[in-house]
C-alpha cells in the first residue's frame, strides 16, 4: 500500500526488495578509491564497441545483465523496467535494453535518474502493476563531453567548479514482498546468491520539485543542483518527522565539492546540520586529489554506480542499516544554456532500510 505522508512524501507499507544489483565503470573510476567495490571495470572506453555511445549502451546492459545474476533471474521475469541516461533520447537505455525484451518506460531525470527510476519501479511494485521491475541509468564521460560541451580533441581548460562525468552505470532490481514471501517468483527468489534474512527494502520515496538558483555556468552543476538537494531533504525530513541523526547515511547524488557546501549553506538556514553523516557519490567515486577531477564527479552513472556497489554492498553486510538517497540533476540542454537560460535543478530521495527477517 502506498500512503502519501506530508506534502510529498510516498510511504511503500510492504517495502519493495531490491533482489539484485549490478554496476560497472571505466578505467579511471577504477583506479579511484571504490575500486573493490564495483563489479565490472572495463579499461577500453569503447567496451570494445565501435563508439562511446554504443559502449554507454554496453554499460546499461551489463548492469541489468549482473543484477539479474545475482538475482537469479531472467529478463523474462522483469515485469518492467525503468531507464534512462544523459544522451538525446535517451538511446544508451533504449538500445542498451533492446534486446532483453523487458517492457520498457524511458525517464529523464538528467543526473537524479538513477533515484527516479528506483522510485518509479518501487512504486509499480507497491501497487501491484509489478512483481519484478528494474531501473538502470549510466553516463559516459566521452559521449557526454560531446554532447554537452566541446570535442575530446579541443582540450579546452576545465574550471574549478567543473565535474568529471562518470562512465558508468548502475541497476537494481526491485520485487513485490508480502506477508514474508515474494509475489510471483519467490521460488526463483529462494534459490539465488541473496540472503533473504538480510533483504534492502525501499521504505519510503520523496519526489522532488523543480529549483533553479539561478546558475548559467554549465561548468557549475553542483551549484545549479544544490537547492533541489535540499529542498528535497528538508522537505523529506518535515514531511516524516524525521532528524538527520536518523540515518546511517544521507547520501546526495554528485554535488561535488562546491555543491555539497552550497548545501550545507541551505540546509543551515533551516537549523539542518546534516554535515555527520553526509556522503557525496561525486566525491566518493574519485580520489579529487589525485585524480585531476577538480570539484568531483557527475553523470547518471556517478550515484548509479555508487549506490548499486558501496552503499547496497555494506547495507547487506549491516555496515549500515539506513540510508537517505538522494540523487540530483539538472534538468539542461546545451541548446536553452546557449540562449542564456538558467539552469534549473532537480533531486528525488528514496529511503533504503535494512529489513531483518
Amino acid at each position: 500500500m502506498i500512503n502519501r505522508i506530508g506534502e510529498r512524501t510516498l510511504a511503500l507499507t510492504d517495502k519493495p526488495r531490491v533482489v539484485g544489483f549490478g554496476s560497472a565503470v571505466g578505467k579511471k573510476e577504477g583506479e579511484g578509491p571504490l575500486e573493490k567495490w564495483f563489479d565490472k571495470i572495463y579499461t577500453d572506453t569503447t567496451m570494445g564497441g565501435e563508439t562511446w555511445e554504443k559502449a554507454e549502451a554496453a554499460l546499461q546492459k551489463k548492469t541489468v545483465t549482473l543484477a539479474l545474476e545475482s538475482a537469479g533471474l531472467d529478463a523474462a521475469d522483469v515485469d518492467c523496467a525503468f531507464a534512462g541516461d544523459l544522451l538525446n533520447q535517451c538511446v544508451s537505455s533504449s538500445y542498451g535494453l533492446r534486446d532483453l525484451g523487458i517492457p520498457f518506460l524511458g525517464q529523464y531525470g538528467a543526473c537524479s535518474t538513477v533515484a527516479q527510476t528506483i522510485a518509479m519501479a518501487s512504486l509499480c511494485v507497491e501497487s501491484g502493476a509489478a512483481d519484478v521491475a528494474a531501473a538502470v541509468t549510466s553516463s559516459h564521460f566521452c559521449s557526454a563531453e560531446r554532447q554537452f560541451r566541446y570535442p575530446l580533441q579541443y582540450g579546452g581548460q576545465r574550471t574549478p567548479t567543473a565535474q568529471w562525468t562518470v562512465t558508468g552505470s548502475g541497476s537494481a532490481l526491485l520485487a513485490a514482498y508480502q506477508n514474508g514471501a515474494f509475489r510471483g517468483i519467490g521460488g526463483k527468489l529462494g534459490e539465488n546468491g541473496i540472503n533473504m534474512k538480510r533483504q534492502i527494502g525501499v521504505e519510503s520515496v520523496c519526489i522532488g520539485k523543480i529549483i533553479d538558483m539561478g546558475i548559467t555556468d554549465a561548468n557549475n552543476m553542483g551549484a545549479a543542483m544544490a537547492g533541489a538537494a535540499a529542498d528535497t531533504i528538508y522537505r523529506y525530513l518535515n514531511d516524516t518527522a524525521a532528524s538527520p541523526n536518523d540515518f546511517d547515511l544521507i547520501v546526495t547524488g554528485d554535488l561535488g565539492r562546491v555543491g555539497s557546501d552550497l548545501l550545507y549553506e541551505l540546509l543551515g538556514k533551516e537549523n539542518v546540520d546534516i554535515t555527520q553523516n553526509h556522503k557525496d557519490c561525486g566525491l566518493l567515486i574519485f580520489d579529487t586529489e589525485t585524480q585531476d577531477v577538480h570539484a568531483g564527479g557527475s553523470g547518471c552513472g556517478c550515484s548509479a554506480s555508487v549506490l548499486c556497489s558501496y552503499i547496497m554492498k555494506r547495507m547487506l553486510k549491516r555496515e549500515i542499516n539506513s540510508v537517505l538517497f538522494v540523487a540530483t540533476g539538472a534538468l539542461m540542454s546545451p541548446t536553452i544554456v546557449q540562449q542564456g537560460e538558467s539552469i534549473p535543478g532537480i533531486a528525488h530521495a528514496v529511503h533504503f532500510v535494512n529489513c531483518a527477517e
